[in-house]
């Protein structure tokens, strides 16, 4: 019996472990997310998260969570517009834009009627 409470205090211990990087990163990465605060302000926040690590963890989330939220939202948000903006670069056009560009070059006799009909058969396919 005492080698379970032995294994489960280790998975215990890896778990909060685990949970502590986690925070800690997400901190981390907040500070120097954060524009309004200056350098010695970061710089001192980051001594006390290695100094005293659970309590200055717990004061930061606790102070500025609220502006801990609105960034990482402003983040989320910058990257699903790049995202999508990329998306949309890579997925080239839309059937119709393909055939309203052959029909363009059909009006402007740079391709022949026989080539036109090709490339809307092969558009539509």
């Amino acid at each position: 019996m005492e080698g379970f409470w032995e294994f489960f205090w280790f998975v215990f211990v890896c778990f909060a472990f685990v949970a502590y990087l986690s925070v800690l990163f997400s901190i981390i990465a907040d500070l120097f997310r954060d524009h309004d605060t200056s350098g010695w302000i970061k710089a001192i926040w980051i001594v006390f998260l290695f100094v005293i690590p659970f309590l200055s963890a717990m004061i930061y989330v606790v102070a500025r969570g609220d502006g801990m939220a609105q960034r990482s939202m402003a983040v989320a948000k910058q990257q699903m517009h790049a995202q999508e903006n990329y998306v949309r670069s890579v997925a080239g056009k839309s059937p119709a834009q393909q055939i309203a560009d052959g029909k363009a070059l059909l009006d402007a006799g740079a391709i022949n009627e026989g080539e036109f009909n090709a490339l809307k058969a092969k558009t539509l396919v």
